[in-house]
């Protein structure tokens, strides 16, 4: 049986879910702006409920909903988020993004989501972490469309992508009036090429702010960047 992920301020059940606790998630969670004060949030394809529970101990939201198409993955969230300091706050739908954005009247100030992003030639036998890592289970149009339906006129978008669909993403999300106003480039060590691309979206067009952070400086080293960044989750940060 594989432990629960151990946080600071929580545990995380992972078993049941086909994408464990990964580097990209807490970044995204760490990352994501919270300048607005949120008073709603949703994440979008929850798997462990790892973002939820990050913006429930970072944040005051008093809504934090969240939604998991994947049977396992959504039971596995739900008791996540139960058994968490924030239970009261945070709650997960078992629904499609379509089904959800129709239903749902309600807007979010903040939307948050670490979409599956594998394309087709690394399928593999495993259908539920096929489903959690790729693309075609959320194409970014799909993704981006009922994001404009369900973001909050002043609410802000964050999303974690890799680094070479960020140009083709920020083009996509133009359509859905969707601007960038924070891009931050993440590279493993200095020496490596950038991999992944952080992005704060909203539908005011603004200039775009852009940074880059480095994890680390040689193996296991962090870098304070990135300390300062996680230190609130990490045990050993």
């Amino acid at each position: 049986m594989l432990k629960p992920f151990k946080f600071k301020q929580f545990s995380v059940n992972q078993d049941q879910c086909a994408m464990k606790i990964g580097t990209d998630g807490v970044l995204l969670g760490a990352w994501a702006s919270l300048e607005q004060n949120p008073f709603a949030i949703l994440d979008i394809g929850a798997g462990t409920g790892i973002l939820g529970l990050m913006l429930a101990q970072r944040s005051h939201a008093k809504v934090i909903d969240a939604i998991e198409i994947d049977d396992n993955a959504y039971e596995q969230c739900v008791d996540n988020f139960e058994q968490s300091p924030w239970a009261d706050r945070l709650f997960c739908y078992h629904a499609t993004l379509e089904e959800f954005a129709e239903e749902i009247d309600d807007e979010y100030d903040l939307i948050i989501c670490n979409p599956p992003f594998y394309a087709e030639d690394y399928k593999t036998e495993n259908e539920s972490r096929d489903l959690a890592r790729f693309q075609d289970a959320m194409p970014f149009e799909h993704l981006l469309q009922s994001v404009s339906v369900l973001l909050a006129p002043e609410g802000t978008f964050n999303v974690i992508i890799p680094f070479n669909e960020e140009e083709k993403f920020i083009a996509l999300a133009s359509h859905f009036q969707l601007f960038p106003n924070k891009i931050c480039h993440v590279k493993g060590n200095p020496e490596t090429d950038i991999k992944r691309s952080l992005l704060t979206l909203s539908f005011s067009e603004s200039d775009t702010i852009t940074e880059t952070l480095i994890i680390e400086t040689e193996r296991h080293i962090y870098t304070k960047d990135y300390k300062n960044l996680t230190k609130d989750f990490y045990l050993k940060m």
